[in-house]
């Protein structure tokens, strides 16, 4: 059986490059990319995968812009000396045997999902997904595992329940209610990730939800009266986009450990 590695890089990179309290600069940037470098050295030598990917935001709009033109708007952008060095570190993945992926018109997000999704619906192995984003989380209910590069530790079914009060199943009708303001996705105003927790703990889904404490003439009820649609749009612009056209192989994204 084998094992597939997926790498959320921008989640390792603009993290790395943000750590540093200098000032942005081509420096910066060069050090930075040396430091993420090392941990996709490290990733790869802590989890021995057959086949990588190693997944990148394109940039600019996607699917999800289309659909609620807000999205994102608030998020820094990528500063521009690091933007101009990715190429070279592409080329840098390269060298170590890696496969870039990074496709117009999606997010990496999507790109990992639908390879995951796709090599555990055809019982090739395990899958691991090295990212911290929240979205991400949802594929645990799938057979895959999380892995935080940056603490060192798994994200596993307990690990979401503990932090989030719900299984990773209901993390996107969580996030649909609670918005995640990070990426510019409004929910219901009003509605926290403990509120959240709680209504899908008792009514398990944003359809039951609505259905149930959305029609009580109670102050939860009228936020969600209120917030109704943009909580269905919310889950929209949350949810992975699983089919993907990836344009590759596994044999591609085969990694032989060097």
């Amino acid at each position: 059986m084998g094992k597939l590695l997926a790498i959320d890089g921008l989640n390792i990179v603009r993290r790395v490059y943000e750590a540093s309290p200098d000032e942005d600069s081509p420096d910066k940037a060069e050090v930075a990319l040396r430091h993420s470098l090392s941990s996709f050295r490290r990733v790869l030598s802590t989890h021995q995968p057959s086949h990588v990917l190693a997944a990148f935001d394109y940039g600019g709009a996607t699917w999800r812009n289309e659909i609620y033109p807000l999205y994102r708007a608030n998020r820094t952008p990528m500063p521009q000396p690091l933007k101009e060095r990715l190429p070279e570190f592409y080329a840098m993945l390269s060298k170590l045997g890696l496969t870039v992926v990074c496709l117009e018109g999606v997010e990496a997000d999507d790109v990992i999902a639908t390879a995951v999704l796709r090599w555990l619906g055809e019982g090739r192995g395990d899958a691991i997904v090295s990212s911290t984003d929240v979205d991400l989380h949802v594929l645990i209910s799938s057979g895959a595992l999380l892995w935080d590069q940056f603490k060192s530790e798994w994200h596993d079914r307990a690990w979401v329940e503990k932090k989030f009060g719900v299984p990773p199943e209901m993390l996107t009708d969580l996030l649909a209610l609670c918005g995640d303001s990070a990426n510019g996705i409004p929910g219901v105003e009003g509605i926290g990730p403990k509120s959240a927790a709680k209504l899908l703990t008792t009514y398990k889904t944003l359809e039951g939800i609505m259905a149930g404490a959305g029609i009580l003439l109670t102050t939860t009820g009228q936020k969600l009266r209120a917030g109704r649609d943009m909580a269905f749009l919310s889950r929209e612009l949350v949810k992975l986009k699983t089919d993907v056209r990836l344009g590759i192989t596994w044999k591609m994204l085969q990694y032989d450990g060097r």
